[in-house]
């Protein structure tokens, strides 16, 4: 299972100008990239909660959730006219396809876990050709956000793969708390919004630097002799 954003592809162009957007047009001071990198993963209430300029909200401000609510569906209408532009700007890190076409094999299942919407996380992937490699899709709109670990836990029994088979791939710490509260195994990558030590405290195994890295033997399938492929 891979996260998306960060992990797959460069989307952080995108998603600070979106969230600068939504947020101007509400009458706030534009996030710092910064700090939008540090949200990227989350459900988009949750990290627009964290990006307010009072903090998250406790839950019980029925003026805060509007507003969250707000600026939540003015960032998905900035996004799909971003996406629209010749100049939309959202690139794949570097090895991706290499790597899922060594991966490609009737005995792996690949899937993606993400806080993005399924609309904005479809469009995505057929941008960039990416579709016919994932036979599960888990978004925003198929549960609780990370790390809670319904989405991740309803991709495994989707194929009835036990966790400790089962490989999170992500450049977050909510991608490695997602893997941990799922039973499943969880690997970093360092290209991403989040550091390598904070990924290894989150409970990473170890932290790629390279897609050419990730090797089949660290999905445990040493046994159906896929390893050469990689």
């Amino acid at each position: 299972m891979f996260d998306f954003d960060g992990t797959l592809v460069d989307s952080q162009w995108a998603i600070t100008r979106v969230m600068a957007e939504a947020f101007t047009g509400a009458g706030l001071p534009a996030p710092e990239s910064a700090q939008v990198r540090r949200v990227i993963g989350l459900r988009l209430e949750a990290a627009i909660a964290r990006l307010l300029p009072d903090g998250p909200d406790d839950g019980d401000s029925e003026e805060g959730d509007a507003l969250t609510a707000r600026l939540a569906a003015d960032y998905r209408e900035a996004f799909f006219r971003l996406h629209a532009r010749p100049d939309f700007h959202e690139p794949l890190m570097s090895g991706v396809k290499n790597a899922l076409e060594a991966l490609d094999h009737p005995h792996v299942f690949l899937g993606i876990a993400t806080g993005k919407g399924r609309r904005a996380l479809t469009t995505s992937l057929e941008r960039h050709g990416l579709s016919r490699y994932f036979v599960t899709l888990k978004t925003a709109d198929d549960g609780p956000g990370k790390p809670h670990p319904q989405i991740l836990q309803d991709a495994m029994a989707e194929f009835g793969v036990a966790p400790e088979d089962t490989l999170m791939v992500g450049d977050t710490t909510f991608d490695m708390a997602l893997a941990v509260n799922a039973g499943a195994r969880a690997l970093g990558v360092s290209w991403g919004y989040h550091a390598p030590p904070d990924l290894l405290a989150a409970g990473a195994e170890r932290v790629l630097d390279d897609f050419s890295d990730l090797t089949l033997a660290l999905v445990g399938l040493e046994g159906v002799g896929l390893v050469d492929r990689t």
